[in-house]
């Protein structure tokens, strides 16, 4: 793979020591690395330079992790972001997620970890249907609607007419796996479990119960009583389909 075919990951954190550790292994392992000590730095390698991903640190001086995070969405960046936080520091995590990133780590970790992280963040942003056989395409479920909506099972794409609405890859696995259970009610810990997390994390609940909140807000008339995506006290989520 060529230095142009490789995945452009921008590494943001403060820490020297870590930047430099996180730029030297990526690099390593296929990928093509610049880094940023803070907020203002990233932005400026931002309005120059495409990435694939944005690897970002939590705690920095002056603009926060989750600020540029919830900066970038707001200005229609789609680039997928993984958010560093400390082991401890829950809050940062849920912040994260209602600002919009994919991912997020927590320190201390295996630098195999992160790159493991990367690679299925990358895999389901990039995903791109497998050629289906003519004789096949009726029995295969290629979409499922809610109302006006349609999501695309391999393209994870989710449409209202010809309007594409933005999908975090959070949120596309966690639709995903709605989906793949629709009708079914599903535990918090479950589905954690299905896109990918760890099911016994503590703030695993926490998480998923921000990311279907933004899921409603997305395809729900009326986020605050949902007809789709239902809330089953005590159990869980369920997802009613057309």
């Amino acid at each position: 793979m060529t230095a142009a075919d490789q995945p452009h990951v921008l590494v943001v954190d403060d820490d020297d020591r870590l930047r430099d550790l996180l730029t030297r292994y990526l690099g390593e392992n296929g990928f093509n690395v610049s880094s940023a000590r803070d907020a203002a730095d990233a932005r400026a390698s931002l309005a120059g330079l495409q990435f694939d991903l944005i690897v970002l640190d939590v705690l920095m001086p002056g603009e926060k992790g989750v600020d540029l995070a919830r900066s970038l969405r707001q200005s229609g960046s789609k680039v997928p972001i993984l958010l560093l936080t400390a082991l401890s520091e829950t809050e940062d995590r849920i912040a994260g997620l209602e600002a919009g990133v994919d991912d997020y780590l927590a320190k201390p970790f295996e630098p195999r970890e992160l790159v493991l992280r990367i690679e299925a963040i990358l895999r389901r942003y990039g995903e791109q249907p497998e050629p289906v056989e003519a004789s096949s395409l009726e029995d295969a479920v290629r979409s499922v609607s809610f109302g006006a909506f349609q999501f695309d099972l391999t393209r994870m794409i989710l449409q209202r007419g010809d309007e594409h609405i933005y999908l975090t890859t959070a949120e596309q696995a966690l639709l995903l796996a709605l989906v793949q259970r629709r009708g079914k009610t599903t535990s918090r810990e479950k589905l954690q479990g299905m896109i990918g997390g760890n099911a016994n994390d503590a703030a695993a609940s926490r998480s998923i119960d921000v990311q279907v909140t933004r899921l409603r807000r997305k395809f729900e008339e009326d986020p605050k009583q949902p007809r789709y995506l239902q809330t089953v006290r005590g159990q869980g989520y369920v997802l009613y389909t057309d």
